[in-house]
């Protein structure tokens, strides 16, 4: 059957929900119609930007009849801002949507059914808690400015005064840099030319430590170091400042850095352990809720302290490390060297001699791991994005541990995970809980438990 609207076609559309990603679900004649700013309630003005098969992708134009429960959104550059999707909308309203959309991804993805849900777990702080944000460069009026992509443009980049996501602090050490930039008449790297120097500014903090570290992503090109270092130097909590070169086209942040002044990491306090953290190794962003995240894994592990856990994809050892007072033994596989370096360092920084991590690919290299540490207990995961991808889902499930631990931070990827561990490899889906560690943003984490007689 043909679609009953075509491209540029601006019409009125009733949004239903939300779905995975932030867009509003509209029906025309059964047709599905993924609304951008479309908000639940509402019925807006749309313009239709993209025809498929089975949906198609518009634009709210204007709000023709408002019925979504609103706020008023507090950040001066909202919703120019590509950082935030919903400060408009009420709190309430974001939990029950990501909650809708997890029940939503294991029925209508995974076809399960049966399972315990468990009500989401909302934000302790619904502003002010990432303790890490990347911040892009560009050129504006002669001067350089810093700030987040615009929303929907990877070309253009918004100068930020004040971020609602970050701290006082963050907020002060993006500023500083700015002024520095500007100071010494600096100039934006230009990605379409690519030319320039100033690319990106990473700042991240150890919210219950009050230390933070900074590191400055340049093109190649001679380097202040002197002048950046005073600058920074301004604010005490500032304890590591690291420069880093991307000598490529690409718009990454994650290139190896050198440490301009300071100490080569901060630390972190996360359910009174202490953690390591280094410009590149992966930490969760809300530490407030990291430890409700944690909290909740470590409760659906049901630890007695006589079992032999695998922490697969295991960061800096956060998850790892907070089960071994709970555990006989932690083993942890990460991909990144830089991560395991840190998970490492903080398993002897904490005093716990019961956990091991080692630098592997989960796929490949977890079979390995069995022979070594002999058969899993329980086995926690925190893929990424993209879930259990290639091998890493039969080598997961192989593993047959009668308890596993799902950490997810993408509802349509766990969903079909789910899918295939209880198809193929005989886990039951037991509990889920949804966990909001990002407001006013589409993503959503969860929790779930399966367990194998």
């Amino acid at each position: 059957m043909a679609a009953p609207l075509k491209k540029d076609q601006e019409l009125d559309l009733k949004i239903d929900s939300l779905a995975y990603g932030g867009n509003g679900v509209a029906r025309l004649n059964g047709f599905v119609v993924f609304v951008r700013r479309g908000l639940p309630g509402d019925t807006v003005r749309a313009k239709v930007t993209k025809v498929k098969r089975n949906h198609a992708e518009a634009t709210a134009l204007e709000i023709v009849e408002a019925g979504a429960p609103r706020v008023e959104a507090p950040c001066a550059h909202y919703p120019a801002c590509g950082g935030c999707r919903f400060q408009d909308l009420a709190y309430e309203a974001q939990t029950e949507a990501k909650q809708a959309q997890v029940v939503d991804a294991l029925a209508r993805i995974g076809r399960l059914e049966g399972f315990e849900l468990e009500p989401i777990v909302p934000a302790a702080s619904v502003f002010h808690y990432r303790n890490k944000l990347e911040y892009s460069f560009t050129q504006e009026d002669g001067k350089v400015v810093l700030g987040f992509h615009r929303a929907g443009r990877w070309d253009e980049v918004l100068d930020i005064e004040r971020c609602w996501l970050t701290t006082d602090l963050g907020n002060a050490i993006r500023n500083r840099v700015k002024a520095w930039a500007n100071e010494l008449g600096l100039r934006a790297y230009d990605q379409e030319s690519q030319d320039g120097y100033l690319r990106h500014l990473v700042v991240r903090e150890g919210r219950n430590t009050g230390q933070a570290l900074v590191v400055l992503v340049t093109a190649p090109g001679e380097f202040d170091e002197e002048s950046f270092a005073a600058a920074l130097q301004e604010f005490p909590e500032v304890r590591s400042i690291h420069w880093a070169v991307n000598d490529t086209p690409a718009e990454i942040t994650s290139v190896p850095s050198r440490l301009v002044w300071g100490d080569e990491a901060i630390e972190e306090q996360i359910l009174g352990l202490r953690f390591r953290v280094r410009p590149n190794a992966f930490l969760q962003t809300n530490t407030e809720m990291a430890e409700r995240l944690y909290s909740l894994a470590i409760e659906y592990a049901g630890l007695t302290g006589e079992e032999t856990v695998y922490d697969l994809y295991c960061g800096t050892g956060t998850i790892g490390l907070s089960m071994a007072r709970e555990a006989l033994t932690v083993w942890g596989i990460e991909s990144s060297e830089e991560s395991v370096a840190c998970a490492v360092e903080n398993s002897e920084l904490n005093g716990l001699a019961n956990a091991a991590f080692f630098a592997g690919d989960v796929g490949a290299d977890v079979e390995e791991l069995r022979e070594r540490a002999g058969p899993p207990d329980v086995v926690v995961v925190d893929p990424p994005r993209a879930g259990l991808v290639g091998k890493a889902l039969a080598a997961v499930g192989s593993l047959e541990a009668p308890r596993l631990v799902y950490v997810s931070c993408n509802p349509t990827t766990l969903a079909g995970n789910a899918k295939t561990l209880v198809s193929d490899f005989g886990y039951t889906l037991e509990r889920v809980r949804p966990v909001d560690m990002f407001p006013h943003t589409p993503h959503v984490e969860s929790v779930s438990l399966f367990t194998r007689s």
